[in-house]
């Protein structure tokens, strides 16, 4: 198991298994918000689910609208458990915010190295709201 430093920009605690995607995706025109599928037919990881799996990801990709799609999915139970970036993403950040502020339903979203992670690896997510969280990553081949 190993446990990595993170920067917190939305509050939660989260437990699930990764999925990670090499690519960015928009949740506006890339998700279906009633399935969680990805339905962004240009993206490598079409038809996978992010529902209540740690989504890790190199960043977030556009458009503002993204914001309100992941919110409405964070609010159906669609959405995934927690978002880890390896760079910062304002939009994502507004839409997990929002749906904890109006719907009172956490989805973290931290930052922090996702070198090494692998989809299937069994994650943990602590995100306080002092801007500090911590991502601990236990690799499949290691779960009993």
């Amino acid at each position: 198991m190993v446990s990595r430093r993170a920067r917190s920009y939305a509050i939660g605690d989260a437990v699930g298994a990764a999925l990670v995607l090499s690519q960015p995706l928009s949740f506006w025109g890339g998700i279906d918000v009633e399935t969680g599928r990805i339905i962004d037919h240009s993206h490598p990881d079409l038809g996978r689910s992010v529902t209540a799996a740690i989504l890790v990801m190199p960043a977030g990709r556009g458009s503002s609208s993204s914001s309100s799609v992941f919110a409405e999915s964070i609010r159906r139970g669609t959405g995934p458990a927690a978002i880890v970036l390896a760079t910062s993403d304002p939009i994502l950040t507004v839409g997990a915010l929002v749906a904890h502020s109006l719907y009172g339903v956490s989805c973290p979203v931290v930052v922090c190295s996702i070198e090494g992670m692998a989809t299937g690896d069994h994650l943990q997510v602590v995100a306080s709201g002092d801007g500090e969280a911590l991502v601990t990553v236990a690799p499949k081949s290691q779960r009993p």
